[in-house]
């Protein structure tokens, strides 16, 4: 029985490595096909949005700030609609479902793009925080799909595209709030998946590592004003030796130092909504593929030791314990 598997397990990576490679499926006609994305002040989401209008589809653009109104709208062509949407409020999204119901009776995709990344260490980062990111990233998420459901499986073929990131399976020490939400939107992707296959609607989790985008460079800033916001005991507990230590070892993490285009990212949604066949999970760039494998094939312990915080960063508490 376990030789059947692993036979099956290497049919089926080979039949998809000369599918991909030497056979790929054709691309869809964009005519008439219209696509929402939400998050596209800047960033992924703005970039996505000018690619498919190049491609002919109707782009649907949510922006969270009105001030980026005349950024991405410029950009467009006239079969485009750029709207206000914060996906944490269901009013928002009840009227951008009646929008794309006044232009059409079916949604061909929903790229759930909108996302923050906040917090730090769990010691450091407050509950509320953490409910903000997971009512972002997971619940803003479920309330889109949910809401234009009834769209998407009005015909067949559609797609929803989830963008999560390489937090929705590794968790790296002080990304608690990220993880957490994104672990959340990859089971709810595929729980998805697996109970839309009669409708033949196509769930895409799109899994990158660190992009150059402003989440990276204003990553030191993020975590000096996280740590001025902290009490007096909180500080002494870990002391600002550890404090300047973090900062300089995650700017000068391999992680960050090799943050990748972000482009990379747009290619893979591009895929997955333009694409006959789409793929379940697109890991684009080297991170993601990279922490994947170790992910597969490490024992927890040294995926501990290679995801901590370091010998390097002791809090001055600990100091304190190990003198006495």
């Amino acid at each position: 029985m376990f030789l059947l598997i692993i036979l099956g397990v290497i049919y089926y990576c080979s039949y998809r490595i000369y599918h991909r490679y030497f056979l790929p499926s054709p691309n869809i006609d964009p005519t008439g096909k219209y696509v929402l994305i939400s998050g596209c002040d800047t960033g992924v989401g703005h970039l996505l949005a000018i690619e498919l209008d190049k491609q002919g589809f109707h782009v649907l653009a949510g922006i969270h700030n009105l001030d980026n109104f005349s950024a991405l709208s410029d950009k467009l062509s006239s079969r485009a609609t750029v709207f206000r949407l914060d996906v944490t409020k269901q009013d928002e999204i009840d009227a951008v479902f009646q929008i794309i119901r006044s232009k059409t009776n079916a949604l061909h995709a929903l790229v759930n793009n909108a996302g923050i990344a906040d917090g730090y260490l769990i010691d450091w980062t407050s509950v509320e925080t953490i409910r903000r990111v997971m009512d972002v990233n997971y619940f803003g998420a479920v309330a889109m799909t949910k809401t234009c459901l009834p769209l998407l499986i009005a015909k067949r073929s559609s797609r929803v595209v989830n963008v999560s990131s390489i937090s929705g399976y590794v968790s790296f020490a002080g990304t608690s709030a990220l993880s957490a939400s994104n672990h959340a939107l990859e089971a709810f992707s595929d729980c998805l998946r697996r109970e839309m296959t009669q409708w033949d609607l196509h769930v895409s989790i799109i899994e990158p590592g660190a992009m150059r985008t402003a989440f990276i460079e204003n990553l030191d800033y993020r975590i000096e004003n996280l740590w001025r916001q902290l009490t007096k005991i909180v500080q002494d507990r870990y002391g600002d030796i550890f404090f300047h230590n973090t900062v300089l070892q995650v700017k000068n993490s391999s992680v960050i130092v090799g943050a990748e285009n972000p482009n990379k990212v747009v290619l893979a949604i591009q895929h997955a909504i333009s694409n006959s066949s789409p793929a379940i999970r697109y890991r684009p760039g080297w991170q993601s593929n990279s922490f994947f494998l170790l992910s597969c094939i490490c024992p927890t312990q040294i995926m501990d030791f290679l995801l901590n915080l370091g010998e390097t960063s002791i809090p001055a508490g600990v100091q304190h314990q190990l003198s006495e």
